[in-house]
């Protein structure tokens, strides 16, 4: 289980902590209870993710900028006061993927281009999370502009390996203890993936039910929002006080009806997150889910390549202005790929845009017969690189249709790094996906890095 099950908040969750500096490896949730009931003070909660980020944040690197001393009065306020129960975040610091705007906050978006930018409002999502009691703790790293080029941060599992992009950052706070959550983006599988990659939750909402408003927008036909947390509980908490959610999330009634689905992109898989899938099918099975490993239509097919059509004609729209000006200040990446766009024809985006709108209403067909599709959230372990981000291939068709999706941790690979599996279901099937989830969560053993203490490369056994 992702850290505690959530079944109830009794006070020996906090008695198993050895002491006030531990503060930080409790959940979202029981955070808020413990502090709720009197049992916890944030103060002893805010300073015990600094003495955490004091620690780690040399070596991981999740932070573009952050905060402490505004942390500390945020939570002297909070203990001053109470906590106020009809703030659902009262008391929780929250990191913020550095595309996302933050009033009186850097925007820098992983560029020196803009490290003077500082924006007079917040988006709209975080004005929503500050409203509901939170405290923005800092800005995480992205790669730049949200793109491929990484920024600096390290996996917290292995340094050598990448946390995902690009909202590596978000991914490696919540895996570290920095913060119990955090935001990010998704364009292809920036959400999905790099909370595969350091074994947290990654929730990405179904398209257009968030706005985008106040954050790099470069692709809008597929720029989605999304969450990290650290089980399946707490991004539904976090979630709904932006959302049309349940807060408190219950397992599904009764065991799933599951399509596992095997992409045109199978033949990137890994052995060892094969292996982990095969694993997870059987323990849902043997839990009583009835599934059906089954293939997408053929029109999917071309899902990678329509994909990258739609993305890389907006990308180079999007930063016409930008190349033209600084140009040299853009990595080849992300200069190649405006590039790329630039000879994307009208013609050729229109067409490509009207076989997503085939796809989605052939996926939303597909979807009736089951209440979910399992699938890798990608292709294995994080790789060994700190110049790359990894493949997003295995979320690219979710995105493209804009439907919900979730990375739940289920075990680690032969590298000793996380696996995890990926779960989607239909439009606005958002409260039936974190349902869905949590059933399956349930029937996952998987342990927190910070929690950890048979870290072997071999361990293959959750």
């Amino acid at each position: 289980m992702v850290q505690t099950t959530h079944k109830q908040f009794d006070k020996p969750v906090l008695n198993r902590l050895q002491n006030m500096n531990d503060y930080y490896r409790l959940s979202l949730r029981d955070a808020v209870k413990f502090m709720r009931a009197g049992e916890m003070r944030c103060t002893d909660y805010i300073a015990s993710q600094l003495q955490q980020i004091r620690a780690m944040e040399s070596q991981i690197g999740a932070w573009a900028w952050i905060a402490e001393d505004k942390a500390l009065a945020f939570a002297r306020a909070v203990d001053a006061v109470g906590v106020n129960s009809d703030l659902p975040l009262h008391g929780i610091a929250l990191g913020i993927k550095d595309v996302i705007d933050v009033k009186d906050v850097p925007t820098r978006m992983g560029s020196d281009i803009y490290r003077d930018h500082v924006p007079i409002k917040s988006a709209p999502m975080v004005t929503s999370l500050t409203n509901a009691g939170a405290l923005i703790l800092g800005k995480t790293v992205t790669a730049e502009f949200a793109f491929l080029a990484p920024g600096k941060t390290r996996n917290p599992w292995n340094h050598l390996h990448t946390p995902g992009g690009s909202s590596s950052g978000s991914a490696a706070a919540v895996a570290a203890g920095f913060v119990a959550a955090a935001l990010g983006t998704q364009t292809n599988g920036s959400v999905i993936r790099p909370a595969a990659f350091c074994g947290v939750v990654g929730y990405k909402p179904t398209q257009g039910r968030l706005s985008n408003d106040g954050t790099l927008d470069y692709a809008p036909s597929l720029d989605q929002l999304g969450f990290f947390t650290r089980n399946v509980a707490d991004v539904a908490w976090l979630a709904s006080n932006v959302l049309p959610l349940e807060r408190e999330v219950i397992s599904y009634a009764r065991p799933p009806r599951f399509a596992a689905v095997r992409s045109p992109v199978w033949h990137l898989v890994t052995p060892a997150q094969e292996s982990r899938f095969a694993r997870d099918l059987t323990r849902l099975r043997t839990a009583g889910a009835d599934i059906v490993e089954t293939e997408l239509a053929p029109l999917f097919d071309s899902a990678h390549s329509i994909h990258r059509c739609i993305m890389s004609y907006e990308t180079a729209r999007f930063f016409c202005k930008l190349t033209q000006s600084d140009r040299h200040k853009v990595s080849a990446l992300l200069n190649d790929f405006i590039d790329e766009g630039n000879r994307v024809s009208e013609s050729q985006y229109e067409n490509a845009k009207s076989v997503r709108c085939e796809m989605q209403q052939q996926l939303s067909s597909f979807l009736k017969g089951c209440d979910a599709v399992l699938t890798p959230p990608a292709s294995g372990e994080a790789p060994e690189t700190l110049t790359r981000t990894g493949d997003p291939s295995f979320c690219t068709i979710w995105t493209l249709c804009g439907v919900p999706a979730i990375s739940i941790p289920t075990g680690l690979g032969r590298n000793g790094l996380p696996l995890g599996l990926q779960i989607v279901t239909g439009h606005n099937e958002d409260d039936k996906l974190l349902s869905i989830a949590k059933w399956c969560e349930n029937r996952m053993t998987f342990t927190p890095l910070f929690n950890r203490t048979d870290l072997t490369a071999n361990s293959q056994n959750n």
